[in-house]
């Protein structure tokens, strides 16, 4: 299996102004925060990274300051979600350019597309380059959910390595990656987005955690993955028992929020979200600096 869809995966915010013009020295800082944490690879130009409102002139900023950042020492999975398929490939040329290591790829569309139109476009996309593909299920933002029967279709396919899935239904891990194994590539990768699932799904035996929070507070997030991955399910409980109050606020509020608060509270000018989205109010505020502080208090004892 490639180890770059496996462990840790932080997905830092891209900051920008209000033209949506990337600001690439804090950019940079970003990334630096995440290389000397640690991590096992950054996802760059995610859910997270604001790449549905960030043009194609400055994703190639973004993507030329991370990588410039990162200076070699954590390799990249760039997002190239677009809207035309035409565009992903521009995209995916841009990121193989500029050094990236792997691709992100969400099924972006205006139209709710087909099982037949989504295949079409993956593999247009995946054949374009010699970067590895990761599948983007998030219909949470898409509308879009991949069934079994087209994910094993698509991780057939020469280039597509791994799949960044949502929380199950049921929350039932196990059930979930014994049947995707079962129809998928064994050195195909499966691994989830959702925080709060982090624990149990790499305690399940899940590859990887594409994480918002390590976007962020990478340190803590990295010691719940080694715990998860030594299967030490009682240190990895515990420390997501400290993440719980973030989690809960995650869950009301949206992740990408809430990100924009936590950077305040760390003193990092990550600029404003894209509009329309705004920043939370004073009580939301509050309340993320009190799990902070939580988490800090039970990160500390």
């Amino acid at each position: 299996m490639s180890q770059l869809f496996t462990g840790l995966s932080a997905f830092p915010l891209t900051p920008a102004d209000g033209d949506g013009v990337v600001d690439t020295a804090m950019l940079g800082i970003l990334v630096e925060r995440l290389v000397a944490a640690g991590v096992d690879s950054i996802g760059l130009l995610g859910s997270t990274g604001i790449y549905a409102y960030l043009d194609r002139t400055q994703r190639r900023r973004a993507v030329a300051a991370a990588i410039e950042a990162a200076d070699g020492r954590v390799p990249l999975i760039v997002g190239i979600g677009a809207l035309r398929t035409s565009w992903a490939i521009d995209l995916a040329h841009d990121a193989e350019q500029a050094g990236a290591s792997g691709l992100l790829l969400a099924p972006v569309s205006y139209a709710a597309l087909t099982d037949g139109e989504a295949a079409a476009h993956y593999r247009a996309v995946a054949g374009t380059t010699p970067l590895p593909l990761c599948i983007y299920n998030n219909p949470g933002t898409t509308n879009f959910s991949f069934s079994d029967a087209l994910i094993g279709e698509l991780a057939a396919l020469p280039g597509i390595a791994a799949i960044k899935m949502p929380l199950p239904a049921g929350e039932d891990y196990a059930g979930e990656l014994a049947r995707l194994r079962a129809t998928t590539p064994e050195a195909f990768a499966i691994g989830y987005s959702g925080d709060w699932g982090a624990a149990p799904s790499l305690l399940a035996g899940g590859d990887a955690w594409y994480s918002v929070i390590a976007g962020l507070l990478p340190e803590p997030a990295l010691r719940l993955t080694r715990a998860a991955q030594n299967d030490d399910s009682d240190e990895a409980a515990a420390i997501d028992a400290a993440f719980s109050p973030l989690w809960s606020l995650f869950k009301a509020h949206g992740s990408l929020r809430l990100m924009y608060a936590i950077a305040s509270r760390l003193s990092l000018p990550i600029g404003d979200p894209p509009l329309p989205i705004m920043r939370v109010g004073a009580d939301i505020l509050a309340a993320v600096e009190t799990a902070l502080d939580h988490l800090g208090a039970c990160q500390a004892n």
